[in-house]
């Protein structure tokens, strides 16, 4: 039986929540603010965590990106009454895994839950390479040379697909399915917020390994 954090602080909504996911073996714990729940999400004891954005001590999003600051790969799904597509992005991009904007279908949050905490298990004491970086999973670290990134959980799924296939092409179907497992709600951009984030980091670290996508084949790593 899974645990997880919800981060939210309508009452009513927290015990809705609960119970749903409760329905379908998912234990949860919940907390009305961000400092509430930051000590027990900094220790790693969930297997996700829901987080509202418009909480009384600020911005849920905040709190992701004090996550991914502090090297926590936890995946995380936000709750948000904003539906601009540039507030979406921005929580892909803080490392956000997905989002889910209010109102919604208990039984869509409980379908991205599941989703979110049964992606397949990875070794942690495998480092597997290509070109010039390196992936460390037990600490979702990109490396080249002496530079690290942290990578999101869907980051490094993609990324641990992507090195796995030596150079060959995969499908964007087995990417999704690699970062998302067999959740159907994946918003349809997730993968490109997802992949842009990936090219942009290993710039950032000076890699020559680059992602290139062959139309209508799919995505490989490739150096430079």
């Amino acid at each position: 039986m899974g645990r997880i954090a919800l981060v939210e602080d309508h009452e009513r909504l927290a015990q809705l929540v609960c119970k749903a996911l409760a329905n379908v073996g998912i234990l949860v714990d919940a907390f009305p603010r961000i400092e509430a729940a930051w000590p027990y999400l900094r220790a790693g004891d969930y297997e996700a965590a829901v987080i509202d954005r418009g909480l009384p001590d600020g911005d849920g999003l905040d709190l992701v990106r004090r996550l991914r600051g502090a090297q926590q790969s936890l995946p995380c799904l936000l709750l948000t009454a904003r539906d601009a597509l540039h507030d979406r992005v921005d929580g892909l991009e803080s490392g956000a895994d997905d989002y889910l904007t209010k109102p919604f279908e208990m039984e869509e949050l409980v379908a991205r839950v599941r989703a979110l905490t049964r992606r397949p298990a990875q070794r942690l004491d495998t480092i597997h390479s290509f070109g010039d970086i390196q992936i460390r999973p037990d600490g979702g670290m990109l490396v080249c040379a002496h530079e690290v990134i942290t990578l999101a959980p869907a980051e490094l799924q993609i990324m641990l697909s992507l090195l796995r296939a030596s150079g060959k092409t995969l499908r964007r179907s087995a990417l999704e399915l690699s970062a998302w497992g067999l959740a159907e709600a994946v918003t349809p951009n997730a993968l490109d917020v997802a992949l842009h984030r990936l090219r942009r980091k290993l710039l950032a670290i000076g890699s020559v390994v680059r992602i290139v996508n062959t139309r209508g084949h799919g995505y490989a790593l490739v150096e430079v």
